[in-house]
């Protein structure tokens, strides 16, 4: 089996810039106190991310607006939300999750 040093190359040149935006944020603010407003505003980024990965997986398909044309997933994040939010339970999120999926793709 022959090395192509290009292939090698283009792996540590991969994982060091996979490495560098995880680990150097962590090692600055590992040093240094953030103030209380800071704190509350990093408080809200992973909900925020989530919205956004949740809302583009519901409300768009192959790069165009899909928001209420034949759109079972958006459907079936109803009960799925509904479920989330009286429960607070990742378990039974998830489980109401397939189960709305399961049933609207038997039904359509």
């Amino acid at each position: 089996m022959e090395i192509r040093w290009y292939i090698l190359f283009v792996i540590v040149g991969s994982s060091i810039v996979t490495f560098i935006p995880r680990v150097l944020p962590l090692m600055v603010f590992s040093r240094i106190e953030l103030p209380d407003w800071g704190m509350r505003w990093l408080k809200h980024v992973p909900i925020a991310v989530m919205a956004a990965l949740v809302g583009q997986e519901l409300l768009m398909s192959g790069g165009k607006s899909s928001a209420f044309q034949n759109n079972i997933e958006l459907v079936a994040a109803l009960p799925t939300f509904a479920v989330a939010i009286i429960t607070r339970s990742l378990l039974g999120t998830v489980v109401t999750g397939i189960l709305s999926m399961m049933v609207l793709r038997f039904i359509f």
